[in-house]
């Protein structure tokens, strides 16, 4: 028994060893980002934090329109091809500049729809654009160094990255004004000496040449990554807009902070779930098991609730250790705890459908979870627009939407299965 587990670790060093590299860097992120979050959330007012995060989370999902989903076939070439990294990244230079226009009109709308009332034209488009071309721009540098299996290279990026928005912020704290107009403007200051930081010293060497014919062939699958990416933000981050739309700005503050808090356990799990895929790309049966598939479910919910139930018990007897203002909000995790583990089920099911190639599929799936999304919160604001009883609603409201994501990822996985098994068995033997 000994042996054998011996032997299992000797076959699989290689990725443990690339896991532990990326894991290491999600780890420093973690921390960096709790830094981050308890400074800026002590300094802004609970309103300006919620305008912030919501815009920010705005930022997040019109990022993913920035050269229309062409981070795809930039990352596959990396991971198979990396000779192909310089034409594959002018590629997407070049679709980045196509798709400023979309971009821009999209993050009016999103302005005029939500924001006007609430927040400058001027410093929600400096928080937007900051998310969709500096930090996507730095994350995209990082996407290229994951796929060349660079994973300590990407992670100290980012966690660089992630260290000077964190320095930006207590910095922020001792500035005489402290609204989220002026914070705008640091944080754009911050992410901007990252992605030169990632441009000088992280960028892989390639030569980038332009060679639109063999984009052609690539353009449909990073139309609809694109797509199924902005789906998935929005399912993701549709409920920060409509928490503010609902529950107003001071609301959104108190939102915005358990959701943040949810969301630091999802960071191990996301390292993982990038591990996952690749592996996937190159080993197509590795989830052919049902019995993993099932060990792998059980695992992320596992891990994502024990994560914040450890929190909340943490913050329980020290409720001030991240500040007195967040100190305020904190004691309402304990409403929450089965939110995460159900989130990042379904962030890993979507990785799955992405790993399979299952690109239309996944956009379906995203799109009815942010349809259901918007049904449910809407439904649960109505229900109690004021105070904090809502809290309780989102564990089975999350739950609700992880099932139909349950059903129809593994459906796909199951009918991929079958046709591989059919096509097998049709094909000449030697």
């Amino acid at each position: 028994m000994v042996n054998g587990f011996i032997d299992k670790v000797r076959t699989n060093g290689g990725a443990l060893r690339a896991y532990a590299a990326a894991l290491s860097g999600a780890g420093g992120r973690l921390v960096i980002s709790l830094f981050y979050f308890v400074a800026l959330a002590n300094t802004l007012s609970v309103a300006d934090f919620g305008l912030f995060a919501t815009a920010s989370a705005t930022g997040i999902m019109l990022s993913r329109i920035v050269g229309f989903g062409f981070t795809s076939p930039l990352y596959r070439m990396a991971a198979v091809k990396p000779q192909l990294i310089g034409v594959f990244g002018a590629g997407y230079l070049f679709f980045a500049a196509l798709s400023t226009p979309v971009l821009l009109a999209a993050a009016w709308a999103a302005h005029s729809v939500f924001f006007d009332a609430d927040l400058l034209l001027c410093t929600f488009l400096v928080i937007v654009l900051t998310e969709a071309f500096l930090w996507r721009s730095l994350e995209v540098i990082a996407i290229a160094n994951n796929g060349l299996n660079r994973f300590g290279l990407a992670s100290t990026l980012v966690i660089i990255g992630s260290g000077l928005r964190a320095a930006a912020a207590v910095l922020f704290a001792f500035s005489v004004s402290k609204s989220v107009d002026v914070w705008a403007w640091w944080y754009c200051a911050a992410n901007f000496a990252a992605l030169a930081v990632g441009a000088v010293f992280f960028m892989p060497k390639a030569r980038l040449r332009l060679k639109l014919p063999l984009y052609r062939r690539h353009f449909a699958d990073s139309i609809s990554v694109s797509a199924a990416e902005i789906l998935f933000y929005v399912q993701s981050e549709l409920d920060k807009l409509l928490v503010l739309g609902l529950g107003g700005a001071h609301t959104s503050g108190v939102y915005a902070i358990i959701m943040r808090l949810v969301d630091l356990p999802a960071i191990p799990i996301r390292t993982f779930n990038m591990m996952l895929v690749q592996k996937l790309m190159r080993s197509g049966d590795l989830l052919n098991s049902v019995k993993r598939r099932i060990g792998l479910e059980i695992g992320v919910f596992t891990t994502s609730t024990l994560g914040i139930a450890s929190l909340a018990f943490f913050l329980k007897y020290f409720p001030n250790a991240l500040g007195v203002s967040v100190a305020t909000v904190t004691g309402l995790l304990f409403s929450v705890l089965l939110v995460p583990g159900f989130r990042n089920l379904v962030e890993y099911q979507a990785e799955l459908l992405y790993a399979r190639r299952k690109t239309v599929l996944r956009m379906i799936n995203l799109a009815l979870l942010a349809g259901c999304k918007a049904l449910l919160l809407t439904l649960i604001f109505l229900k109690a627009p004021t105070g904090t009883d809502w809290l309780p609603d989102l564990n089975w409201a999350y739950g609700a939407i992880w099932l139909p994501s349950l059903l129809l990822t593994y459906s796909a996985l199951r009918h991929k299965q079958k046709h591989q098994a059919t096509a097998e068995d049709t094909s000449p033997r030697t």
